[in-house]
């Protein structure tokens, strides 16, 4: 499963089970614990990945059903290959996983077949994970009722798309990508930090010894050489420069500079560097007295990341995190 929740039939995980059944929640009064659009795979060895809330009475209920759902009554598959299971809750039981107060849930269950290739399902999260590779939003429509398989648009075949009846719509965006220029100790908690963020990290660094796999485990990617080529070449292949955000925790005028001229003018997400009130405004009189804005300048923040008074690694690592995360979102940063 990948970090959208996607099967991947290629998956070790996945082709091992001869029939998984994948839960999605798609409706909830009140304010759900987790967002619509969780899910949760349940393979007929019993196998568990991800979960439709934060777990208690409704996952166990939904396990069952899936068990059922794959195995039938009798060892056998079901005859049907979806269902929606609508699940009422007290308002005790609500509270245990979120919501404010009793309501119903509604979660739809679909039996795959990994090993398929005609699968419907299978297909659908194939298709959504060629579009979000290709920098693409992806729209998987499972409809609401007993019959019709899952299928996947594009963002611009969903504008036109006319449907028939309840669907439930899961849109998927590209993940947020972090070009993180510099190898040092605050860059492999970013690292860190991201994966559990399901963003795709690139580390950037001039220095072999400090750029390897080894020192970043939880990379994505890292790239040895001039970073300021790097970054460019990184940005010319992606779509959406909106989903990147640059972070520039080297602290080196030669690292920055070259890289900010390109950045002040490109169509990139968040921009960050490390360094203190002074050392930042002195970078932007530089790159001030070379024609840039103060509206672009602007656009560099420095000092990085939230003010939220930590002084370790991982507090700067976790501070600028919070930053790039509201910026993404809108929110006053």
């Amino acid at each position: 499963m990948t970090n959208h929740g996607l099967i991947d039939e290629r998956d070790p995980l996945i082709r091992r089970e001869p029939a998984v059944a994948i839960a999605t929640l798609v409706s909830a009064t009140g304010s759900s614990s987790k967002k619509l659009g969780a899910k949760m795979i349940v393979g007929r060895s019993g196998r568990l990945l991800g979960g439709v809330t934060i777990g208690g009475c409704v996952d166990a209920q939904v396990i069952e059903a899936a068990d059922a759902l794959v195995d039938g009554a009798n060892g056998e598959p079901v005859p049907d290959a979806r269902r929606v299971l609508s699940i009422s809750l007290d308002d005790d039981e609500a509270w245990e996983i979120g919501l404010t107060c009793g309501g119903t849930l509604e979660v739809v269950l679909e039996r795959v077949d990994p090993s398929a290739e005609d699968d419907p399902t299978i297909a659908a999260h194939r298709r959504a994970r060629d579009l979000l590779a290709a920098g693409e939003t992806a729209m998987i429509v499972t409809p609401l009722e007993p019959t019709g398989a899952a299928y996947t648009l594009s963002e611009s075949e969903f504008a036109n798309t006319t449907f028939d009846g309840r669907v439930f719509v899961d849109r998927l965006s590209p993940p947020a990508t972090l070009a993180i220029v510099g190898a040092g100790q605050i860059a492999m908690t970013l690292t860190r930090f991201a994966r559990e963020l399901e963003m795709r990290t690139v580390v950037i660094d001039g220095r072999e010894r400090y750029a390897t796999a080894e020192r970043f485990p939880d990379a994505d990617d890292v790239r040895v050489g001039m970073p300021s080529e790097i970054v460019a070449e990184l940005l010319a292949t992606m779509a959406g420069g909106k989903n990147v955000a640059v972070i520039l925790v080297a602290h080196d005028y030669k690292y920055e500079l070259p890289i900010l001229r390109h950045l002040l003018r490109a169509s990139v997400g968040y921009i960050g560097m490390l360094g203190s009130k002074k050392r930042g405004a002195a970078v932007r009189q530089l790159l001030r007295e070379e024609g840039f804005t103060d509206d672009e300048l602007a656009r560099i923040h420095s000092p990085i990341g939230l003010d939220l008074g930590g002084r370790s690694s991982a507090e700067v690592a976790l501070s600028i995190l919070a930053e790039v995360v509201a910026v993404r979102n809108g929110r006053r940063a």
